[in-house]
């Protein structure tokens, strides 16, 4: 496969996620609103930051609102990680590759884009806002079931799962970080019915409470860590992403799994297993903020290298032909 073409797939498939992921960022952040007072201040702007996104949010509005912030979030075309952007990348690189994926998928990306392109903009959807997250999500998981239902599972939707699963790593350790910035606004709420809701909306916005349940059954810090971040089962937890990428990783090279034959196979297999052998106790003693800030490191570490082994173009050596 050309590394164009596996690029355009890995990049179609990423910001699909990551439009899905950031509705889901929004939609936690909206029910605890509800839940909780607080300024506006409070409300919205560790989003932004638990985002990364808070430098070039300062650049162009002078309060995080909660219209400023959705905005940022959704439409801003400035913002390369807004909803829009995402989607308007993921349909370019869709187009790019159309005699790769399947009718169904382009048909998909192309109307999902435009679904959030002809929404009526911010004055609209703010009225709306959790119908607007959850309209996000169903097509963004549409997508995702329409991709492994249509597409030949070789080489190029491996790419399309290895993108999907790093991203949703990421942004899923990221809605943890939520808490930490977010959902516990005074020491005192630890262990009350408020800090019970706040875990509750957490746990839904990752579309985790029902297996939650099943699993634990009452809600206890400790135990979303461990679910949202080294269950090997749930499809949305951080060591489950990982297992399955790095599956996928080693499809596209022939690589022997448990060995690797280039730096993103080896940062991959290290950061698996890393989190395979970690505590849930080891990560609230280190501290969770802290331990998502390390995971979210290597995670950006492994997308490098992605990009380095398999997209980056190389010049080509000149080569020096002697006189006869």
């Amino acid at each position: 496969m050309l590394s164009r073409v596996a690029e355009s797939i890995y990049w179609m498939s990423r910001y699909v996620e990551r439009a899905e992921n950031v509705a889901r960022f929004i939609s936690v952040n909206l029910n605890l609103s509800m839940d909780q007072p607080g300024s506006a201040d409070y409300q919205w702007r560790p989003l932004v930051v638990t985002t990364g996104d808070m430098e070039q949010f300062s650049k162009r509005y002078d309060s995080t609102t909660k219209a400023n912030v959705v905005q940022f979030l959704t439409f801003d075309r400035e913002n390369p990680n807004s909803i829009l952007s995402c989607l308007e990348q993921a349909r370019f690189n869709a187009r790019s590759v159309r005699e790769i994926i399947s009718c169904e998928m382009w048909e998909l990306i192309n109307a999902f884009y435009l679904s959030v392109k002809q929404s009526g903009g911010l004055a609209t959807v703010l009225y709306r806002l959790f119908d607007f997250c959850e309209q996000v999500r169903v097509s963004g998981q549409n997508f995702q079931g329409v991709t492994d239902a249509t597409m030949t599972h070789g080489e190029a939707w491996h790419f399309c799962r290895l993108a999907r699963l790093n991203e949703r790593a990421d942004k899923t350790s990221r809605i943890l970080d939520v808490k930490y910035f977010i959902l516990l606004p005074t020491v005192s709420d630890v262990g009350t019915p408020l800090d019970d809701i706040q875990w509750s909306a957490l746990l839904r916005s990752a579309s985790a409470l029902e297996m939650y349940r099943q699993r634990f059954g009452r809600i206890l810090p400790l135990n979303v860590v461990k679910f949202l971040i080294l269950d090997r089962e749930f499809p949305r937890a951080v060591l489950y992403c990982l297992t399955k990428a790095n599956e996928s990783l080693h499809a596209i090279t022939g690589t022997s799994p448990g060995s690797f034959s280039n730096l993103p196979e080896k940062q991959m297999g290290q950061l698996r297993a890393d989190l395979a052998y970690t505590k849930a106790e080891e990560v609230i003693h280190r501290g969770l903020h802290e331990f998502i800030d390390e995971l979210q490191t290597g995670l950006n570490q492994v997308g490098e290298a992605i990009h380095e082994t398999f997209f980056a173009v190389r010049p080509v050596e000149s080569i020096s032909v002697g006189s006869m």
